[in-house]
């Protein structure tokens, strides 16, 4: 048995959502996992697993664009419960549980207690794409790239090994990032898809303009979620939350209209469905994902829409169907192999991987 702390981040859904597949094979296999996450993480993932409270990063959307005023502000404010939950983890969970190595999807706490305990640290997640990845980025978006990498390193310093899950693939840059397929639920992967003629939205909170363009397409039905509770506006069906209804809605949908967060495009890809991304503005990983999304032609992007970029996108849909045809789906067997072969025998991979990049 291997003791395992794994930092879940819970800022939305996506990270939690992995980290269920990734925890609930880790314990199939006899391994003690402790999770420590906040917000989103800790409401999707107490009522299954061994989960410790903590404090963590959010951002603040208005309109589909970072608030940076609003982020600062709310985070700030979080500080003081932040270093309170720090003590905590130290004591309570280094100390007392004694883990053998830590695994961190985007969550900086453990990074950091992993660093200070000399633990192996490994990361799973899509954000190291874009720090250990090669790939292609706009000109316009290199100064954000850089400051994202950047951002990656303050958050998450030194890891051992970084298993990176990714639609778009590039070239390692190093000897210690592996990539591999996005992680699905198996409730996704569960679900036959169809067509039942409508668009699947999605948006964040906020988004109000975006609604107003798609009042101007009477001929299209809109199935709308992350916009309040049940209610129909002639072509617009706005639906409350509800992870099963959503999934059952994106299996039927003929297309998605989104922003550009990672777990819904892999999703989305997964069942073949075309995407329009409207990445939030100010946040570089939704402008690359979106960037990689239009790259593979499964979909178009869109920072600034307007009626004629809508109705672009919807002309071209059989366009990018037939090119969804050529998407490899596939299961999450390869990165559940690798994950096995870093913790058995108590973690001696990825000890030995540790000691490599330590210099031990």
């Amino acid at each position: 048995m291997t003791k395992i702390v794994y930092g879940v981040s819970g800022e939305g859904s996506g990270h939690s959502s992995r980290a269920a597949v990734v925890a609930a094979h880790l314990e199939s296999l006899g391994h003690a996992v402790k999770i420590v996450t906040y917000d989103r993480g800790l409401r999707n993932l107490q009522a299954r697993f061994d989960v410790i409270a903590t404090e963590g990063l959010h951002i603040t959307s208005v309109d589909n664009k970072v608030s940076k005023r609003r982020t600062l502000r709310d985070n700030l404010q979080r500080l003081p419960e932040g270093r309170r939950k720090l003590t905590v983890l130290k004591e309570t969970v280094f100390k007392g549980f004694a883990p053998d190595l830590v695994f961190t999807d985007f969550e900086p706490m453990t990074a950091y207690l992993a660093n200070h305990y000399d633990l192996p640290l490994v990361t799973v997640d899509n954000q190291h794409r874009l720090r250990y990845m090669h790939f292609p980025c706009p000109s316009e978006l290199k100064k954000d790239s850089v400051l994202t990498r950047n951002l990656i390193r303050s958050m998450i310093p030194r890891p051992d090994v970084s298993l990176v899950t990714t639609f778009y693939f590039g070239e390692p840059l190093n000897a210690r990032t592996f990539l591999f397929p996005p992680i699905l639920r198996e409730t996704v992967t569960a679900l036959k898809p169809g067509n039942q003629g409508h668009i699947l939205v999605y948006l964040t909170s906020g988004f109000e303009s975006f609604i107003e363009l798609l009042r101007g397409f009477p001929r299209e039905r809109f199935i709308i979620y992350g916009q309040g509770n049940d209610r129909k506006e002639r072509h617009l069906w706005f639906k409350k939350p509800s992870r099963k209804g959503f999934l059952a809605d994106l299996a039927d949908c003929k297309a998605v209209m989104a922003t550009a967060g990672y777990t819904l495009i892999t999703e989305a890809l997964f069942l073949r469905k075309p995407y329009l991304a409207l990445p939030m503005r100010g946040q570089f990983e939704q402008a690359i994902n979106a960037f990689f999304l239009q790259r593979l032609a499964f979909g178009q992007a869109l920072s600034s829409p307007d009626p004629s970029s809508v109705a672009e996108f919807l002309y071209h849909l059989p366009e990018f169907e037939a090119r969804l045809e050529d998407y490899q789906a596939e299961d999450n067997a390869t990165i559940l192999d690798m994950i096995d072969r870093l913790t058995a025998d108590g973690g001696a991979l990825a000890q030995d991987y540790h000691r490599q990049r330590v210099g031990a």
